[in-house]
């Protein structure tokens, strides 16, 4: 019989999260979840059920989060795949940016993935197997206005994770990003038909994508097909971007 595998995620409550967690649970992963509220993880719990595991913590916050994650790390050193999926918006124009709207989001969007990435990654080293997921975003490639702290830990991302595949793929330990473009989610669901229209038309597929298309993107990156693949940056976008 097979070992159950186990995943970390984080950001399991957004609409790409749950999307995630159901195409994991679904094929019988354990799953490791982390959200900053105790009404969150009450929801999660609630969701998925007692048989998984739920750790409170706050990824802005960088003594909170290494604190949770030492734990995390002591108590599950068989974790298989890691999906730093959290991420954060501050926006303003650079001008009119705060330096807590700037130190914020490079915390919980990119540092957090070097915490992260460090602290659980020996115990992957030690087995020579894993694989490392992050999601980024189709403007970390684009660049966009207003969005400049959130455009620099999403690029930053690549960098780094392009850096660690190379350090650690003689291990059998795969390291790649992904990069959603526009997915449908309850904010898009707001949106007026006219600005829903302007999207769109930047959109060759003509539609939306789901969050389920990311979340089949982590499974074939978290699944042993892909294991000739690393240090990939891989566009989810209909064509809204090619490169």
């Amino acid at each position: 019989m097979d070992e159950v595998k186990k995943i970390f995620l984080t950001g399991a409550s957004g609409g790409i999260g749950s999307a995630i967690c159901n195409k994991f649970k679904k094929n019988n992963y354990k799953l490791i979840l982390t959200s900053s509220s105790e009404e969150k993880i009450e929801s999660l719990k609630n969701i998925y059920g007692k048989q998984h595991y739920y750790y409170k913590t706050d990824l802005s916050k960088s003594e909170d989060l290494q604190s949770s994650l030492d734990e995390i790390s002591k108590n599950h050193k068989d974790i298989s795949v890691i999906v730093n999926n959290a991420g954060i918006t501050e926006d303003n124009l650079i001008f009119r940016m705060k330096s807590d709207q700037w130190l914020d989001v490079i915390q919980t969007n990119l540092n957090s993935n070097y915490q992260i990435i460090k602290t659980l990654l020996p115990n992957m080293l030690s087995k020579r197997y894993g694989k490392i997921i992050g999601i980024s975003s189709i403007v970390g490639s684009t660049g966009n206005p207003g969005q400049a702290n959130y455009v620099a830990s999403k690029s930053g991302m690549v960098g780094l994770y392009k850096s660690i595949a190379i350090e650690v793929a003689k291990r059998n330990i795969n390291v790649n990003v992904i990069s959603p473009g526009f997915i449908s989610t309850t904010m898009t669901d707001n949106l007026n038909m006219d600005l829903k229209n302007s999207y769109l038309s930047k959109i060759p597929m003509s539609r939306f994508g789901k969050p389920e298309d990311i979340a089949n993107m982590v499974f074939f990156l978290a699944s042993d097909d892909s294991s000739y693949i690393t240090g990939q940056n891989f566009h989810v976008n209909g064509g809204m971007l090619m490169v």
